[in-house]
């Protein structure tokens, strides 16, 4: 009988393993029978953005954290496949920092003409993953939303694909239950607009705390405040952006922050991380790691040291995005149809898995770090199919990018880049990222 495989999640990263198990396929390669379960009633993952928060139409826990207005913020010469380009998908080169329906329309591009949807189940959310030693088979309990039935089913192989910015990390702070305004987690943040004329006050220091705070200034918030906990991230900011120390307290609508000063405020969004959450897993199974470039437990970043048939795709934390993925896919791909052979001596797992922290610590340099992930996604490249393409190309416009970002961090999305993939520039977009207000496909393509 033909092995089975479940692929948990139809984001990025389990397109990424359909496109790869397809791509064998293609080639004329018998593959293993694939079913790839997805809990919205659509792929693309956090890319499949909804107005809803806290719970779905069917009363789970929402997936996506995408806002309405936003834009690629690292350009889409790092991130561009290797096998589909902007220009097959668009029919010319495009500017380099897509907003939100953009991107969309290109990762479901790539998908479609694979043809891969047959393999997936919507609607689909995994209850329960158990491993059997004795018949070295997983059972996968899935509860199908559509026709509200749960049902079990044995696969041979199983790839967590459901990322990890979906299940947010929530701190408290003094006050908080009488707060006189409205607080939410960047998970849950959806519509610039909402803030309009507010005085907001951000938590945080990360990506969504830059990126947020930025769409909500250009959408009228009247201003923006960014509280730290170790430093400030430091870039030009607008005369009405300010940074400060960590809140202590708040009270009415009054902040109030470790240096002393204090500031009126109308809402606050927490920019504080997400969690590796997988509560479809027991512990022996269930990867526990920061969101850092070395994951715990996962030998060449993908295999689970302690149950080497659990693969893990998309788990690091990012420079690079999706093709990485696609990287870790093929080889992901490969281990399964036996094409490369992970050691069976748990101790070189680990030796693998301690030799990549220790790396990654060695410097905390920014560019150290991309080079690191650009390093990592050469290093499985060279071990599958997967189309080679100029990876130091993509590390270099990751450096131009940030330095763009410290140079003006409000027109950094103006800058374009060559792609690597085809070697064509990208043009600058027609209207200045600050006054382009309408972030449809129509509005973004039109010439």
């Amino acid at each position: 009988m033909k092995k089975r495989v479940a692929i948990i999640g139809a984001g990025p990263s389990g397109l990424a393993q359909l496109r790869a198990f397809q791509s064998a396929k293609e080639k004329g390669a018998e593959i293993p029978e694939i079913v790839c379960f997805e809990k919205q009633s659509n792929w693309g993952g956090l890319w499949n953005y909804t107005w809803r928060t806290g719970v779905d139409e069917n009363g789970e826990p929402v997936h996506g954290s995408m806002y309405r207005y936003l834009w690629s913020n690292g350009p889409k010469e790092g991130l561009e496949f290797a096998d589909y380009s902007f220009e097959e998908h668009f029919g010319r080169q495009i500017a380099s920092y897509p907003p939100r329906a953009v991107m969309f329309d290109y990762i479901e591009g790539r998908v479609k003409k694979a043809g891969v949807r047959k393999w997936i189940r919507f609607s689909s959310v995994i209850r329960w993953v158990d491993y059997d030693a004795a018949t070295d088979k997983f059972t996968v309990t899935v509860h199908d939303m559509q026709d509200d039935r749960v049902y079990k089913e044995e696969f041979d192989w199983v790839i967590v694909a459901s990322g990890h910015f979906s299940t947010p990390n929530t701190p408290y702070f003094p006050g908080f239950e009488n707060f006189n305004g409205r607080i939410v987690h960047a998970h849950d943040f959806r519509d610039a607009r909402e803030f309009k004329d507010k005085d907001l006050l951000l938590i945080g220091t990360s990506y969504s705390s830059e990126d947020i705070g930025s769409q909500c200034w250009k959408y009228g918030a009247r201003s923006i405040t960014v509280s730290y906990r170790t430093e400030p991230m430091g870039f030009k900011w607008p005369s009405n952006w300010q940074e400060v120390p960590l809140l202590e307290r708040v009270d009415g609508r009054t902040a109030y922050f470790k240096d002393g000063t204090s500031r009126e405020i109308d809402a606050i969004i927490l920019c504080t991380g997400y969690k590796h959450y997988f509560p479809f897993l027991p512990d022996d199974l269930r990867l526990k790691t920061a969101n850092r470039l070395a994951t715990n437990d996962l030998y060449k970043g993908v295999v689970y040291v302690h149950n080497p048939k659990l693969l893990y795709v998309g788990m690091q934390d990012q420079w690079f995005t999706f093709n990485m993925f696609d990287a870790q896919a093929w080889y992901a791909r490969d281990v399964i149809m036996g094409r490369i052979e992970v050691p069976t001596d748990k101790s070189v797992l680990l030796a693998d898995v301690v030799e990549r922290v220790e790396r990654e610590e060695a410097d905390d340099d920014v560019k150290y770090a991309i080079k690191y992930q650009g390093d990592y996604v050469k290093e499985l490249i060279a071990l599958t199919d997967y189309p080679s393409f100029d990876v130091d190309g993509a590390c270099e416009a990751f450096y131009e990018w940030k330095q763009h970002k410290k140079d003006d961090i409000m027109g950094f999305r103006n800058h374009s880049y060559r792609s690597v993939i085809t070697g064509t520039m990208a043009p600058a977009h027609h209207t200045p990222w600050k006054d382009a207000l309408d972030d449809s496909l129509q509005a973004y393509l039109k010439n």
